[in-house]
């Protein structure tokens, strides 16, 4: 004789109303979040839109231009030279310090870690992380004080080797200046990357690797088809991550050269200051961080896509 088993009626009709509860409670722990982004998010970005559209010096009240301020804003050229040196950051705060962190952290993890312990891989990575915990404002006086023209280390350094013709004014070179600032963010960025990418390499199967050293695989071959496929994820974070700190750099540039020497490392974060506080342009001014707040939301959204597809592909 079988015995048929069903789900009270009442039981069926409680379930929902169970779901719904828990979802309100839920919802409670997102008033905080949700007031702190209302007062320090959305009310002043949609203050900066209004104000983009006046003509304002800061004092008395706002003239209304309507566009005007973006309609410049397009033929500016001095904005777009500051946006392409944004993508100059962006390359060496993201692409370049992801690049070279995606390889050390399968090093670290793959090579050190095998041949001399954990604890010597956890050292080195807490080496490269320093720069990370540094506040920059300390950093970048010290890599000044390196790279002075006059009696900075990099220059007294090459002097003692013989190749004092290599020495240069770093900083306060016009062709130079950025792609010093560069080098140096790349030395700021690389922990980051690393610290992600190693914690991205602990979830990966090591029968993966196992598999493909018994098929005679090498590292690099290893390295190229197994280790970014399966932290792929990871790399879409680091690269939003980084990209949108570069695209909103203002306190490095302004700690290193202060946008100079003339306006070779100036970059539209840094504009739109001097828009503001030096020029009293304020709407104009406000025109550049609501465009480039645009930007970056628009990349962001593009990455989030990217990385959402690249779990779904994964999974």
């Amino acid at each position: 004789m079988t015995q048929t088993l069903s789900v009270p009626a009442t039981e069926t009709k409680r379930k929902p109303v169970v779901r719904r509860r828990r979802e309100m409670t839920y919802a409670v722990y997102l008033v905080p979040s949700g007031v702190l982004f209302v007062a320090i998010i959305l009310v002043p970005f949609l203050m900066n839109i209004g104000i983009s559209l006046t003509r304002w010096d800061g004092i008395g009240r706002p003239q209304w231009i309507g566009l005007e301020n973006y309609t410049r804003l397009l033929s500016d050229g001095e904005f777009w030279a500051s946006f392409e040196h944004n993508i100059a950051l962006v390359i060496a705060m993201a692409i370049i310090p992801a690049a070279i962190g995606l390889v050390l952290a399968a090093v670290l993890f793959d090579i050190i870690a095998k041949r001399f312990g954990p604890r010597t891989a956890s050292i080195l990575r807490a080496c490269i992380y320093l720069p990370q915990v540094l506040p920059f404002a300390v950093a970048g006086i010290v890599w000044s004080w390196m790279l002075a023209p006059d009696n900075g280390a990099l220059n007294e350094t090459l002097k003692k080797v013989g190749l004092g013709s290599l020495r240069e004014d770093w900083l306060g070179d016009p062709k130079l200046a950025l792609y010093t600032v560069m080098g140096v963010m790349v030395w700021v960025q690389i922990g980051f990357p690393l610290i992600v990418f190693m914690a991205g390499l602990q979830r990966v199967d090591p029968s993966l690797y196992e598999a493909a050293e018994i098929d005679g695989a090498s590292w690099w071959r290893r390295f190229w088809y197994i280790t970014i496929p399966q932290i792929r994820p990871e790399l879409y974070v680091v690269l939003l991550i980084c990209s949108v700190a570069a695209l909103k750099s203002f306190d490095k540039v302004y700690i290193l050269t202060n946008g100079g020497p003339g306006n070779a490392t100036r970059v539209p974060a840094y504009y739109s200051w001097q828009n503001f506080f030096e020029k009293t342009q304020v709407g104009y001014g406000a025109a550049i961080a609501t465009v480039m707040t645009l930007i970056i939301v628009v990349l962001t959204a593009v990455l989030l896509r990217r990385q959402s597809k690249a779990e779904e592909d994964g999974s």
